[in-house]
C-alpha cells in the first residue's frame, strides 16, 4: 500500500524537498572538499565526447535495470514494490520534464559528492582501487533500502566510477550523464507501472 506520508506530498512539495535534499549533497561535497583541499568539480569538462560516452553508457545500465525490475524473484520483487508503492505516487504527479529535472538533479549532485569528491579523496590516500571501493561502499550505504538494493546500488556506483575515466581522460560529465539519463528512464518505468496498476493512462 502507498505510504500516507508520501501520498500527502503534493507535486510542488515533493520537488522542493528533492531539490533541498540533493542540493545538500553538493554543500557537503564542498565542505569536505574545502577541508581536504579538493575541488569536487575539478574534473568536470563540457566535452561532446564525454556526453556521448555517457549516453552510450546509459544503455547497458538501463537494460540491467529492466531485467532486475521485471524478474519476479524474492527481494527483487520487494524492491520493485517499494519503487511502485513509495515512489510511484510521487513520481506520477510529475510532468515528464520534472522527472527529467529530478534525474539531472540527482546526476549532478550525487556524482559531485561520490565521483567528484570521495573517489579522488580516497585515491589520494590509498590508490585507485580504494577510491572505487570505498566511495561505493558509501554510495551503497546511502541507498540501503534493502541489502540487495544496497548491493545493486554499490555495483552501479562502481560502474559510474569506472565511467569517470572512460576514453582515457577523466571527466565527471560522463557519470553525471549516465546517472541522470538512467534515473530519468527508471522514473518513467515506475510511473508507467504505477499508472497501469491504477488504471491510469500513461
Amino acid at each position: 500500500m502507498p505510504d500516507p506520508i508520501f501520498q500527502s506530498f503534493n507535486r510542488t512539495t515533493f520537488l522542493r524537498v528533492a531539490t533541498y535534499f540533493e542540493g545538500s549533497l553538493v554543500i557537503a561535497a564542498y565542505a569536505i572538499g574545502w577541508l581536504a583541499d579538493i575541488d569536487p568539480l575539478a574534473n568536470l569538462r563540457l566535452q561532446p565526447q564525454a556526453l556521448l560516452w555517457g549516453l552510450a553508457g546509459t544503455v547497458p545500465l538501463y537494460l540491467y535495470f529492466l531485467v532486475s525490475y521485471h524478474l519476479p524473484y524474492g527481494e527483487l520483487r520487494t524492491i520493485k514494490r517499494f519503487l511502485i508503492d513509495k515512489m510511484g505516487p510521487l513520481l506520477e504527479k510529475c510532468h515528464w520534464s520534472e522527472l527529467l529535472y529530478l534525474g539531472v538533479l540527482a546526476g549532478i549532485t550525487e556524482e559531485t559528492l561520490f565521483r567528484g569528491l570521495l573517489q579522488p579523496l580516497f585515491e589520494t590516500h590509498w590508490g585507485w582501487a580504494a577510491g572505487i571501493i570505498l566511495s561505493n561502499l558509501l554510495f551503497a550505504s546511502a541507498h540501503s533500502i534493502t541489502p540487495l538494493y544496497a548491493l545493486l546500488a554499490g555495483l552501479t556506483g562502481v560502474y559510474l566510477g569506472l565511467a569517470l575515466d572512460i576514453g582515457g581522460s577523466r571527466n565527471l560529465l560522463t557519470p553525471i550523464t549516465i546517472h541522470a539519463a538512467y534515473d530519468f528512464l527508471a522514473f518513467l518505468a515506475v510511473v508507467r507501472t504505477y499508472r497501469s496498476e491504477h488504471g491510469m493512462a500513461f
